[in-house]
């Protein structure tokens, strides 16, 4: 048991024939009407759990309604309307700055390109394809969370650390039209059972061919460090 398939894409694809069956109506669970919404809950998401951002977001996205609201707050208003979010000073600076910029860049739209969106404050590839994705319906690549870099790794799916080489990595491997769905299938199976610090190998579908199965290794591969 726990014995990864030979080569990496055929390891990715029997992975992903699991998940699907084993998740198959997970999606996106960041709560939002549009795609300035989408933005701005994900930059408020970064090391910070989507349960917390979406109760944060249920009342700002009652008190602002587009670009120009953000803009125009008040920095220790709108970070106070945010402060039980992770490093909510720097994520009210970004939100103002970005959404200035949406203004005066890009008439009071969110981009749809890869460039445009990480050319805003606060915004990296990860944020921008999720947007990309779920706001424009253009899947250019993978988005790599916590979940994503842990599960790849301990799967034997990527040797890499960082998540932009993690994306690189993965893009050749896995299935194209799976990109937006491998993100979703592994945030869910990560939260249900392959959490970080003790992942349930007794209840996961991928043990027989994960090699950093307890039951069977003495290694987490996502860390590199013992069980």
């Amino acid at each position: 048991m726990g014995t990864p398939l030979e080569s990496r894409e055929a390891q990715a694809e029997e992975v992903l024939d699991r998940l699907y069956e084993e998740y198959p109506d997970t999606t996106i669970s960041l709560s939002y009407s549009n795609r300035l919404e989408l933005l701005i809950a994900v930059m408020l998401s970064a090391q910070c759990t989507d349960e917390r951002v979406n109760k944060v977001t249920a009342e700002l996205f009652e008190k602002y309604d587009d670009a120009a609201d953000y803009a125009a707050a008040d920095q220790a208003e709108l970070a106070d309307d945010i402060s039980s979010i992770t490093y909510y000073n720097n994520k009210a600076k970004y939100i103002r700055s970005a959404c200035a910029d949406i203004i005066e860049k890009h008439d009071g739209e969110v981009p749809d390109t890869m460039s445009a969106l990480t050319d805003l404050a606060g915004v990296g590839r990860k944020t921008a394809n999720v947007v990309l994705q779920h706001g424009h319906d253009i899947v250019e690549g993978i988005v790599v969370d916590t979940h994503v870099q842990r599960l790849s790794r301990r799967l034997g799916l990527t040797e890499e650390e960082y998540p932009e080489r993690i994306e690189e990595d993965l893009m050749p491997v896995v299935p194209e039209p799976d990109w937006q769905q491998f993100t979703h299938l592994f945030i869910s199976h990560g939260r249900a059972v392959c959490d970080a610090r003790n992942p349930d190998c007794d209840a996961c579908v991928l043990e027989d061919v994960c090699p950093s199965s307890k039951l069977d290794h003495d290694v987490d591969l996502a860390s590199g460090e013992a069980w």
